[in-house]
């Protein structure tokens, strides 16, 4: 234990250089910086004009449109000028936004939009704008990433098959009112479905399997939102302008830049007032709250961090698990144990992080207590040792590391994302050297961001075991993310009794309204996934963002910040 921790002393003090280099020479709460004629400035209430400039720690990846992002940063640019149909309130209760609807029985809904909502092209927003949206995603299917919030609408499987024209269970009654009938009645249908409309003029002729990297999506995309995209450099910075016709009311900001800064950065900006508003990294936490002209904004998180193994391939239609070489339920169990989670989100999350024992936020109403799960996997790094001897991973020839239980040399190959900041690597070499400190040998590879995560999708066989993480929205059915049949299951995990009790959980035959039942089904598939553990869950986080104090009208609850269009500047 006491080398274990000497190691980890060793990369807190790297990373204490590092955060000494974020702050530069500056001192935030410097004496001779204070003014003592300084007095506090008015607020008169809301008023136009003025530029907000937010940033982002690294490149983001410019897939700027609901219906295809699938990466960090993409959506916090992609909120700011495009609105979703549904949104959620402070309990992630669904309320209507765009629409609204009615419903008898969660199988058949009817589902009304505001008149008048525009398009940043200037055409009118109608239902066909969103039953285009979700044939667009019925047409790719399983290897969409939101193939799971469609295919429960009755006749959209048979429409990706080419067995229909049309998706049976979509009705346009008029250009504001569109009926839905899902397959069967559930608790989450509502929750569960794409509420993202697809403007119809800009995608018109393009094929849904390109529109991806359209124009339409990389360089000149519309929404429904405050503002405006008016420029794009990408992977760098968009800048947009306020939409004077916006259907809740004309913003008060007048322009919004979003840029990436590198993290290193992000202190000095925010103190010099370049830098008004940023979501970052905890490991800069202490830097932040020092600074005297911006306020530290802290709210729940719905995201959790894991260890995934690659335990197999995505078919086009479903998981498959076909790869061996981590299928031993007690070398993953061992490799959990041998990790001090605490001290690991200690050192490099601030006491930001805590660490949880199922793939579940605390926030959300199913997650189980972590005491009631069956394994706590506290860190114990000689259960580790002991679970390995009896997988029968052994050190066979005297090296000082574990063959595999055919005799041969068995190397852990990690991988985690690069996004240039130096503590990603700091943090992952923390894992490799737990895992050699019980004899597994292991390598670690840092990959660019972008290039990272088309292999997690593609099942790249030089990706094995890899570090990733969930936000999980509104909706705590983990089916999108840990389905058989989901392309987003990144390990490949397949269980059957896993599966049947999170089908149970939304079946209104099954559960009917009882909320108890519900939670108990999805407890007994926690308990499940913390048995088999086909990735390791690590840490849950709460949430921070930078905000200048000269930012008003911002608030946060566990849905995130409120609507831009309310945010407004004093100078």
């Amino acid at each position: 234990m006491k080398k274990s921790y000497a190691w980890l002393l060793a990369l807190m003090l790297v990373l204490s250089a590092f955060l000494a280099a974020c702050s530069g020479n500056e001192k935030a709460n410097s004496k001779d910086d204070e003014k003592d004629d300084e007095t506090p400035v008015e607020e008169t209430g809301p008023v136009d004009g003025g530029t907000l400039t937010y940033a982002l720690s690294s490149e983001f990846k410019g897939l700027l449109n609901w219906n295809f992002y699938d990466a960090d940063g993409d959506d916090d640019i992609i909120a700011f000028f495009d609105d979703g149909l549904i949104s959620y309130d402070e309990n992630l209760k669904a309320e209507p936004n765009i629409a609204s609807w009615t419903t008898d029985d969660n199988q058949n809904f009817t589902f009304t939009f505001e008149k008048g909502v525009k398009w940043h092209n200037g055409e009118e927003l109608t239902v066909n704008d969103w039953v285009f949206a979700l044939e667009t995603i019925a047409t790719i299917g399983g290897e969409h990433q939101r193939w799971s919030n469609v295919n429960t609408i009755e006749g959209a499987v048979a429409f990706n098959e080419g067995k229909a024209d049309k998706i049976s269970g979509l009705e346009v009654v008029d250009d504001y009112t569109l009926k839905v009938k899902f397959d069967k009645a559930r608790v989450n249908n509502l929750e569960n479905l794409w509420s993202y409309p697809l403007s119809q003029k800009e995608f018109a002729g393009i094929d849904p399997k390109v529109m991806a990297e359209s124009p339409q999506v990389r360089t000149n995309p519309v929404g429904t939102g405050p503002y405006k995209v008016n420029k794009i450099i990408p992977g760098e910075s968009v800048e947009l302008v306020r939409n004077e016709d916006y259907w809740k009311g004309k913003p008060h900001i007048e322009k919004i830049i979003v840029k990436v800064i590198a993290s290193e950065l992000t202190t000095g900006e925010l103190k010099n007032g370049s830098l008004d508003m940023t979501p970052f990294h905890p490991t800069i936490l202490p830097e932040v709250e020092a600074l005297d002209n911006v306020v530290v904004e802290r709210y729940p998180g719905l995201s959790y961090y894991y260890v995934g193994f690659k335990l197999g391939k995505y078919d086009g239609s479903k998981n498959v698990m076909d790869k061996p070489k981590y299928s031993d339920k007690k070398l993953r169990q061992a490799m959990l144990y041998a990790i001090d989670r605490q001290a690991w989100g200690e050192a490099f999350f601030s006491g930001l992080a805590k660490p949880l024992n199922r793939p579940v936020p605390t926030s959300h109403w199913i997650a189980a207590p972590n005491e009631d799960m069956p394994n706590q996997y506290t860190y114990d790094p000689e259960k580790a040792k002991s679970l390995l001897d009896e997988a029968g991973y052994v050190d066979v020839d005297g090296d000082g590391f574990r063959e595999d239980p055919a005799g041969k040399e068995f190397v852990v190959k990690f991988s985690h994302y690069d996004t240039g900041n130096p503590t990603f690597e700091a943090r992952a070499k923390a894992f490799t050297q737990y895992w050699e400190e019980v004899g597994l040998k292991s390598t670690l590879q840092m990959t660019d961001v972008n290039l990272y995560y088309d292999q997690i999708e593609k099942d790249d066989p030089a990706l094995e075991v890899f570090y990733g993480g969930w936000g999980t929205g509104a909706d705590p059915d983990p089916l999108p993310t840990w389905g058989i049949d989901t392309v987003w299951n990144y390990p490949r995990w397949v269980s059957e009794e896993g599966q049947q009790l999170l089908e149970d959980a939304v079946d209104l035959s099954v559960v009917g309204t009882d909320t108890d039942k519900r939670k108990d089904l999805y407890a007994q598939w926690q308990a499940i996934f913390n048995e088999e553990v086909p990735a390791l869950p690590i840490l849950e986080l709460e949430e921070v963002m930078a905000v200048s104090k000269r930012v008003k009208g911002v608030t946060f609850d566990v849905s995130g910040p409120n609507d831009p269009h309310e945010w407004w500047i004093q100078e």
